[in-house]
């Protein structure tokens, strides 16, 4: 039993699969550093200072009366909330993810195509096949 789990555990595809899902736990990481750290201030910015992580809306209201400054501030007090804005940094994180994605899937495609491009043999034109179809006959 211990062999066959080791059969199954050293497969090609297992080990590749494996590593795609840790590279892509550090990418997305790195996306959201992206989003949070990089894209978002900017924006929020250029729409009059909101910070996107804080927009919420209360459901119920806490210990304290509202407004509430904070999400952080609304879940000390113990409201119950709805943060539309971590939503909207989410939407833009998966953007941007499904963005890098396509750029490196077509930049693996193409680079297949290329390869397979190399790799086939050129046809010879049609005419010279055409001679050599009419010279086989000739020579019958």
């Amino acid at each position: 039993m211990f062999k066959e789990f080791k059969e199954f555990a050293m497969k090609g595809s297992l080990v590749d699969m494996a590593t795609g899902i840790i590279i892509g736990a550090a990418f997305g990481t790195v996306v959201k550093s992206l989003v949070d750290d990089v894209l978002m201030p900017p924006i929020g910015m250029l729409m009059g200072g909101v910070d996107f992580s804080n927009l919420f809306a209360v459901i119920k209201e806490g210990a304290t009366a509202a407004p509430y400054a904070s999400v952080e501030a609304a879940a000390e007090a113990g409201a119950v909330t709805i943060n539309y804005g971590v939503f909207i940094n989410n939407i833009i994180s998966f953007l941007v993810v499904a963005l890098a994605i396509f750029f490196v899937i077509k930049a693996v495609n193409k680079a297949k195509r290329e390869e397979e491009q190399e790799e086939a043999p050129a046809e010879p034109p049609a005419t010279e096949v055409l001679l050599g179809e009419i010279r086989d006959l000739l020579k019958k």
